[in-house]
């Protein structure tokens, strides 16, 4: 019995070269198909930005992101809501498949007013709170200005006083929330720290908090021809230094105008010189990353902003969430 059993399993010679053949075949065009976005080590691109329509419930606003094709999303309640309301917006972003990516927190807590730098790190502190509540993704504020626009350029932003001004801020607002699902970012600036991946760097390891993270805005960080015209270069090395610590991205374009001395003008995405194709690139490297539309005026002009976005996305065979 044995020795026919053997027998059975014998392969022809013909059989041999069939398998052989269609093996060989087979592992050719395994190996000459285009790579899964999986292989590539890629993650979905959750894209998002601001809903223009009102809406009354946690049903009502997932329905609105669907219907623009929304996988993330700006916080839809503000600080003043129940624990219930939370949970309930919270859950239902959950069940769809919807990133909350940020809660911002825009005041000036570098103010040289006292009374009104005390109001601004209060209204951080809640901000941040009210991240920590809803799940999102990180709370995001710019450092601030000392001068009298609250995000405006002055001539001490740029300097070790106010660098260590922001790192002192920047813990007392995290110090006293204490978060241990989200975090507080600064959104990079031209004219205020972090205005590079290096100012950056610096400023996470003075500030030496867990719950400090970046969030991410290539656009604010373009300030001159140099890095106008190089500023694919610039992202990438900003997600190499910073990757691991970038929570969220805003996604906007820039413009640099033929006049003289440098004016640039930020423009919706697609109408400027921003490498789109290298940052959505190096975004989908990292998990769970939103890309958040902003500054824009019209429903019309957020979905041709988006248009533009999935289509660089398309063209480099990216997935979008």
């Amino acid at each position: 019995m044995i020795e026919k059993k053997q027998r059975s399993n014998r392969i022809s010679r013909r059989g041999f070269t069939y398998l052989a053949t269609t093996g060989t075949v087979a592992m050719s065009l395994l190996k000459n198909r285009p790579a899964s976005p999986s292989e590539r080590g890629e993650y979905a691109i959750h894209l998002g930005g601001p809903v223009m329509e009102k809406y009354t419930s946690p049903e009502e606003w997932v329905a609105l992101h669907k219907k623009l094709g929304y996988s993330a999303a700006y916080c839809p309640v503000g600080a003043d809501q129940s624990d219930d309301v939370l949970n309930a917006y919270a859950q239902a972003a959950k069940a769809a498949g919807i990133i909350i990516a940020e809660v911002g927190a825009w005041s000036n807590p570098m103010d040289r007013n006292e009374e009104k730098r005390k109001q601004a790190l209060a209204h951080c502190q809640t901000q941040l709170a009210l991240a920590e509540r809803i799940g999102a993704r990180c709370c995001v504020n710019i450092s601030g200005s000392l001068g009298e626009k609250w995000d405006g350029h002055h001539p001490d932003n740029l300097t070790e006083d106010a660098f260590d001004r922001i790192v002192e801020t920047t813990r007392t607002i995290i110090d006293a929330v204490k978060p241990q699902r989200t975090f507080y970012t600064l959104e990079t600036m031209p004219w205020a720290y972090p205005d590079s991946v290096e100012s950056y760097v610096r400023l996470i390891k003075a500030i030496d908090r867990k719950g400090f993270a970046v969030h991410f805005d290539p656009a604010n960080l373009i300030c001159s021809p140099q890095r106008y015209y190089a500023n694919g270069a610039m992202i990438r090395e900003c997600f190499e230094k910073l990757g691991p610590y970038i929570r969220s991205c805003h996604a906007k374009d820039i413009l640099m105008d033929q006049r003289f001395t440098v004016h640039l003008d930020e423009v919706r995405p697609g109408l400027g010189n921003l490498d789109y194709k290298t940052f959505l690139t190096e975004v989908s490297h990292l998990p769970d990353v939103p890309v958040m539309l902003e500054h824009l005026s019209t429903a019309e002009d957020y979905r041709l902003a988006a248009e533009y976005v999935r289509s660089v996305g398309k063209e480099l065979g990216l997935v979008f969430g």
